[in-house]
């Protein structure tokens, strides 16, 4: 099972705690031998279920929107970044450059593209840019890709 993951950055540590338990539950209904997390591995949601997958003994692959994204994110995240980018079985490439919103959804296409199912770490509500959370569901409904949301009872941004 190919599963891929979007989500809101910037949570609370709060909410943090209780999405890494949301996404801890989500990836224990899969067999972690058939399980491949796909993300770009940004901070948040995409690094906690990246890690949450790899825990399990399932299997990363890394969708990198532009060749100029990992500087584009905060620079204390670089090191987890790297580790996980190190740790992918494979690596999917837009062949962007410039990391801005067409290429995060760009990337995030892509994502879907690959995958079975989509998990959403997500509000329910518009995105704040283009390429958000919002964009990324809203393609992947568009597509047929199923999509789980996944948000903390009483949570918000």
């Amino acid at each position: 099972m190919r599963v891929g993951i979007t989500g809101h950055r910037g949570l609370s540590a709060d909410i943090e705690g209780r999405v890494r338990a949301l996404l801890s539950d989500a990836v224990s209904a899969y067999d972690a031998a058939e399980l491949v997390a796909l993300s770009c591995i940004a901070d948040g949601p995409d690094t906690w279920f990246a890690e949450a997958v790899l825990s399990v003994g399932g299997h990363l692959e890394v969708v990198v929107p532009a060749t100029e994204y990992r500087n584009g994110l905060p620079e204390w995240h670089h090191p987890v970044y790297d580790e996980l980018h190190r740790r992918a079985s494979d690596i999917h490439e837009t062949g962007l450059t410039v990391s801005d919103s067409a290429a995060h959804m760009a990337g995030s296409e892509t994502l879907v593209g690959l995958a079975d199912e989509l998990i959403a770490v997500w509000d329910g509500k518009p995105a704040w840019g283009p390429g958000g959370t919002a964009d990324v569901v809203a393609y992947a409904q568009r597509i047929g890709t199923p999509v789980r949301v996944l948000w903390p009872e009483g949570a918000t941004r």
